[in-house]
């Protein structure tokens, strides 16, 4: 859900009776107290929890928070929720909860209220990576498919709705799951709830918690979003069909949930994304009072019908003439009509270790009755094949295949009307070399990489590589231990393509002729994109850990108050990342007066190559983060700060310009750079300042444009 920066009347009092204390939110725990052994409800109801064990006060999502330490620590308070109700906080966890199971008891606890056995009584947890809410009498958990993801807020609710005979769970607002629980009795088998630690089991949650909410209602979906945010909720929310949904029809019945503030609603629907979320005129269907719209029937729009394979974008933006801030933009959301052409195989295009006895399936494609598969180890062939035999099932055994071997297989579908030819996808059987590196069809590639694989079947292995895929140079050869090669110093911007074949004279099959497999170079030079960076044991031979490469000040604290890497792996960042799949994290402490990573070049020391002039570097902070000044050195001496003061607040991806003028005319021969470090505080004049996490990816050098 997008975060937008409008202000807005508060929740609280929305949902208060005038001159009354709220009438159903009976706890609300800020945590701001920062000190004592009391978290304060603010609702007017009295219900103060008395904390146990040690928990700590720490910074929460706002303000203040709790830290409690997985062994002991928890608050508790009188049972005030039983039949109809909603729980929720925020929460920010160390670690992944216990998962000795499926139900929400075997997990950590958050917000608890059981006495074990089958009783009336109900739990909300951390179960391993996901999110788990217990309702006992019958015995049942609802748990998310979505990971809460360490490292990160998350914002938790769970309802229990008495009416519907359902309990739910949401994640930073959105719906997550609902499954049924018949049980009309109150929840009151135990007289207190504690937050923190399932009591009974001594099973205690791991992280921060903040802003606990308990309501003895069920809210609506809007009322979630708005007690999450503190504020009413004005955007559309809860589309029909489901953002990204597949829509396996012709014409659509769109609807939504609206805004608190709402009174009419702004339209828009087509077929490009970026049309719809610039609002282009011909995108705008009207402002209207309902919450639904039909299309892909005369009359209405896209009178004649949506086209399959066609993915439809469409966006609400709530409107209230009175409201200084109307209309509120609303997320673009998109749904799509299948393709005539067959898709979603399996195995997945490109898929490896495929079991050699198995079977190939796939969706028909929209309004498809027949479907012709074609198969073999010959792309051409496979591609240009006519006149198979048609079938009414939707899958296709080929027999048994060889070890270590692609496969090519196209399925033709005939809707009666006509015969839609299909896309030819392959599969490589279990044996043959795999997790190849860098990845079949990657962009952006550096201009000195090394090829990795993990070999299969093979004693021995041949390397081919070139610009031509049909003339391929053999390149090399070497045994079982040596899967790697380094064809040297690359041009920008182009397609390289590469084979490896292997040998095995134990084998009849022996030799193997593995895929092609391709790569383009970047169009600027790499300094560091973080991709390379693992999590293994500094013993083994390919380790290669992110604060091992970006030296901190760990081993000196006294001096430089930087930290790199996540505390436990992975130590690089996978969840917050710019592009690819892991960014470098770096927290500092700036006590000491400065925090500062240096990363020593083992390549790319050239800074003029290919008439590179401009240095980038994407940064993401936090708005919590101490206003710290931002710079880079190369070379250990010469150094820009960045423009921003605050760059460290910024909290989302920004990327930093520099020209690479500023590192020249300090006298860094920029043919030679040898070092570049990142930091924050006043390098040239140290003083005491704060704290915070910074993330980095993408270090650039890019050429003029043309």
């Amino acid at each position: 859900m997008s975060k937008r920066l409008i202000y807005f009347v508060s929740f609280a009092l929305v949902l208060s009776l005038a001159g009354n204390a709220s009438s159903d939110l009976v706890v609300h725990w800020t945590l701001d107290e920062g000190s004592g052994s009391v978290a304060n409800d603010l609702s007017g109801n009295g219900n103060d929890g008395t904390m146990n064990g040690e928990p700590k006060w720490a910074t929460g999502k706002t303000g203040g928070g709790l830290e409690c330490d997985g062994t002991d620590d928890y608050i508790e308070v009188p049972r005030i929720v039983q039949d109809d109700f909603t729980l929720m906080a925020w929460i920010k966890t160390d670690t992944d909860g216990l998962s000795l199971g499926a139900q929400g008891y075997q997990g950590s606890g958050l917000i608890w209220s059981d006495i074990g056995g089958v009783a009336n009584d109900f739990i909300l947890a951390v179960l391993g990576t996901k999110l788990s809410f217990f309702c006992g009498n019958p015995d049942l958990s609802v748990n998310s498919d979505r990971d809460i993801v360490t490292g990160q807020w998350v914002h938790v609710t769970a309802i229990r709705n008495l009416q519907e005979q359902q309990i739910s769970i949401y994640i930073d607002g959105e719906h997550e799951k609902t499954l049924d629980h018949a049980n009309s009795n109150p929840l009151d088998a135990h007289d207190v709830i504690a937050v923190g630690g399932n009591t009974l089991d001594s099973r205690y949650y791991t992280g921060l918690i903040d802003d606990v909410r308990m309501y003895d209602h069920a809210l609506t979906g809007v009322e979630v979003l708005s007690a999450m945010q503190g504020r009413i909720w004005p955007y559309a929310w809860g589309p029909t069909p489901a953002d990204g949904d597949l829509h396996a029809d012709t014409w659509v019945n769109i609807a939504w949930n609206p805004g608190g503030y709402t009174v009419s609603h702004d339209v828009y629907l087509g077929d490009n994304f970026d049309a719809v979320s610039k609002g282009a005129e011909e995108t705008f269907i009207g402002n209207q009072a309902g919450t639904f719209l039909v299309a892909g029937f005369p009359g209405f729009p896209y009178p004649d019908g949506l086209v399959p394979g066609t993915t439809y974008y469409w966006r609400i933006d709530e409107v209230n003439d009175t409201e200084p801030n109307s209309p509120w933009k609303g997320d673009v959301w998109s749904f799509s009509i299948p393709p005539k052409t067959a898709y979603a195989p399996d195995p997945a295009d490109g898929t490896e270790l495929v079991n050699p006895d198995g079977s190939l399936s796939w969706t028909a494609g929209f309004g498809a009755k027949l479907h012709t598969v074609y198969f073999g180890d010959n792309f051409d062939e496979v591609d240009s094949a006519a006149g198979g035999l048609p079938q009414g099932a939707t899958s296709y055994t080929p027999g048994p295949l060889k070890m270590a071997r692609t496969y090519y297989w196209r399925v033709d579908e005939f809707d009666i009307l006509e015969t839609h030819k299909g896309d030819v996808w392959s599969f490589t059987t279990e044996g043959a070399v795999q997790s190849v590196s860098p990845a079949n069809g990657a962009v952006d590639v550096t201009q000195t990489p090394t090829l990795t694989w993990t070999p299969g079947l093979g004693a021995s292995h041949e390397i081919y590589f070139g610009t031509d895929a049909g003339s391929l140079e053999l390149k090399g050869s070497g045994n079982l231990g040596s899967e790697s090669y380094n064809p040297g110093q690359l041009e920008w911007d182009t397609t390289y393509y590469w084979r490896v074949d292997e040998a095995n004279n134990a084998n009849a099959d022996s030799p193997w002729t593995g895929p092609l497999w391709s790569f383009t170079t970047a169009n600027f030079l790499i300094i560091d994109d973080f991709e390379a960076y693992n999590d293994l044991d500094p013993a083994d031979p390919a380790s290669n850990r992110i604060f091992n490469a970006w030296l901190d000040g760990f081993d000196n604290s006294a001096i430089n108050g930087s930290v790199v890497g996540n505390a436990n792996p992975p130590f690089a960042e996978q969840s917050i990342v710019n592009s690819g799949s892991q960014s470098m994290p770096m927290s500092y402490d700036n006590t000491v007066g400065k925090s500062e990573a240096t990363y020593v070049l083992t390549s790319n020391s050239d800074w003029t190559v290919n008439g590179v002039n401009r240095l980038t570097i994407w940064y993401r902070g936090d708005a919590a983060n101490a206003a710290e000044p931002m710079y880079v050195v190369l070379n250990g001496t010469a150094g820009v700060t960045n423009d921003n003061p605050d760059a460290a607040q910024v909290p989302t991806w920004t990327e930093w310009n520099i020209d690479l003028h500023a590192f020249a005319d300090q006298g860094v021969n920029l043919a030679n750079v040898t070092s570049i470090t990142l930091g924050l505080g006043n390098r040239s004049n140290p003083v005491a300042g704060g704290s915070g996490m910074m993330y980095f990816d993408d270090i650039r050098l890019y050429p003029p444009a043309p």
